[in-house]
């Protein structure tokens, strides 16, 4: 023991007596080992431990986004507002999971294919439709296929088409259910009618969009082509595009007799309900409490701030728990107007969907409750009774949590002042904002509209990409946005878009460009579709052209510059694939330079 102490301490005089720099060396170098042997360690833990994502499981559009990060290394990802949002573009999907009902959806086919050809996918049509409370009946459940009839053992395949048979109903559910499986929900077919040729069956349908987030439903009507399979089941030979089967579209009414030709009739949308509530009897609108908004000064500004100071007064109503009086009259601004003026007299329901809006949020139309306000005041000057109080609030200082207690019949704001302090989202400031939620869950975009734009994507088959292309004010303007003109060049669009968008495909253009032949040469490349390619839709012989014109008492409606954008942005949404400006084509900031 002793001879084990007395080396120790001769190591250590050594040791001692060595340089300093040599014994700076040497802890050096153990520090060094010890790091390299420390980080060998981590390396080692992350290689055993870590999954990269496969890339064969993102979806087309983190695809195209990963693709344009590696060709524009300096674009900004960020969603550009430039492109109109409502309520049902913010809101969730009203399936719990879309992924998941399109692959029930699937399920179903595949079932269908593997079954006896004698079953027909009823409940793969109806899935996920809500039931009559409006709540989804199913999202992942099992999809359980009914049985059709046996067919007669003696049946014969030479035997004319029969459209009314369910076979071929069957047979059309099937088709569409692999064709449009991830772009529409069916909700409900009606009888197949013969079409205009031996062979020919004409189907109509309900269905709802898989990417719209509300559960609007629409109509389609197709010509099918039908033949005989095995076992006396029919199967489609070929079937027509987006209301080709017009035997079986909704009949027009009766024609008036009259010695005058009149225009040809055209089907309104039974299922929109835009009219204007009563208030009913004198004593009912006493019992009421009202909160009315004079205009102000956001009057004639863009929709933007339209919606903002409109959704500050209604979320203001809802909690002061009042109705809210509302004025249908808008005034577009001039940026939407080829005019370059502002317009007056533009309808709400020309833009917003009002059925919508009067059952989510409590509103009475203005003209409607003025007229209601001076009966009342007439039949109490003659008879003694509650007396309508009346509360005039002359500022917007005037906060909505002091008006809560307030008792009156009628709430007054009134917005007198200079800009900005005439303008209804002032009331919704400062503490205010803490209190008052604006409901935009109750705007959506008029059904008037989004038929239009189910039209636009029917006609492509529910199957096409699009692309978002920014130009107007923005591209002459050099100081914010100097790269923007040219990197929407269309020699730059042809050679951005051909990588990551396959050749041949729909390819929808929204667009605030105004020169119709812009894009002529990505047509050496795709299926090339613009807004003006459907300018039929809204002609004088249109279904929203006639329905818009009885809502202005029988005067002709421009469809407007705010049409166009509403109408771009939801064919846009709908799209399988989308590319953004300032998300993937330009290297500029989307709020000009230095903002990214």
């Amino acid at each position: 023991m002793k001879d084990s102490w007395d080396a120790a301490a001769a190591e250590g005089a050594a040791e001692r007596e060595l340089p300093l720099s040599q014994r700076m060396i040497k802890v050096l170098g153990n520090v060094c080992f010890s790091a390299f042997v420390l980080s060998v360690l981590v390396f080692t833990v992350i290689a055993v431990t870590y999954q990269p994502p496969d890339p064969w499981l993102d979806s087309p559009k983190a695809i195209i986004s990963k693709s344009l990060a590696a060709t524009l290394a300096n674009a900004t990802f960020h969603t550009d507002d430039s492109v109109l949002t409502t309520g049902e573009d913010l809101a969730p999907l009203p399936l719990s999971n879309a992924t998941s009902a399109a692959d029930a959806t699937d399920n179903a086919t595949s079932v269908a294919d593997a079954a006896d050809n004698d079953k027909s996918p009823d409940a793969a049509d109806n899935e996920n439709s809500p039931d009559a409370a409006g709540n989804s009946t199913s999202s992942d459940a099992a999809v359980i296929l009914p049985t059709l009839p046996p067919p007669a053992a003696d049946c014969d395949s030479d035997a004319p088409i029969n459209c009314s048979d369910p076979r071929a109903l069957a047979a059309i559910r099937r088709f569409n259910s692999r064709i449009f499986r991830r772009s529409i929900v069916f909700l409900g077919y009606e009888t197949p009618v013969p079409g205009s040729a031996p062979g020919e069956c004409d189907a109509a349908w309900r269905f709802r969009n898989r990417r719209e987030k509300s559960w609007r439903r629409y109509r389609d009507y197709r010509r099918f082509r039908l033949a005989s399979a095995d076992n006396c089941t029919y199967e489609v030979v070929s079937a027509g595009k987006f209301r080709s089967g017009t035997n079986a579209a909704p009949k027009p009414p009766s024609p008036r007799r009259s010695s005058s030709p009149a225009p040809p009739a055209q089907i309104p949308d039974a299922e929109i309900n835009d009219t204007i509530p009563t208030l009913g009897s004198e004593s009912d609108f006493r019992k009421g409490k009202y909160l009315y908004y004079t205009r102000g000064g956001d009057y004639c500004k863009g929709m933007n701030q339209y919606l903002w100071s409109f959704l500050c007064a209604l979320g203001e109503a809802q909690f002061l728990n009042r109705t809210f009086v509302m004025d249908l009259n808008i005034c577009l601004a001039a940026t939407y107007n080829p005019s370059g003026r502002n317009e007056e007299g533009k309808d709400f329901r020309y833009y917003f969907d009002f059925e919508h809006l009067k059952e989510s949020a409590s509103v009475v139309e203005e003209s409607e409750f003025l007229r209601d306000w001076r009966r009342s005041e007439r039949a109490t000057s003659r008879k003694a009774g509650g007396k309508i109080t009346v509360r005039k609030v002359p500022t917007y200082k005037v906060t909505p949590m002091q008006l809560k207690k307030d008792k009156s019949t009628i709430i007054w704001r009134q917005f007198d002042g200079q800009e900005p302090e005439n303008y209804w989202y002032r009331v919704c400031e400062g503490r205010a904002a803490k209190f008052i939620q604006r409901p935009w869950q109750t705007i959506w975009k008029s059904k008037r509209l989004t038929n239009i734009v189910s039209e636009i994507a029917g006609k492509m088959d529910w199957d096409y990409d699009a692309v978002h292309v920014v130009r107007g004010e923005k591209a002459r303007n050099k100081q914010l946005w100097p790269n923007l003109d040219a990197d929407t060049s269309p020699e730059a669009l042809v050679q951005k878009l051909t990588k990551v968008v396959p050749p041949w495909r729909n390819l929808y253009i929204a667009t605030n460009e105004p020169f119709y032949n812009y894009f002529d040469k990505l047509r050496s490349h795709y299926k090339v579709h613009l807004l003006d390619d459907y300018k039929y839709l809204w002609g004088n012989t249109s279904e929203w052209f006639n329905e818009t014109m009885t809502l202005n008492n029988g005067r002709p409606v421009e469809f407007d510059g705010y049409m166009r954008v509403a109408v771009d942005t939801e064919v846009l949404y709908r799209a399988k694939n989308r590319v953004e400006t300032f998300n993937n084509l330009t290297r500029d900031c989307k709020d000009g330079i230095n903002t990214c």
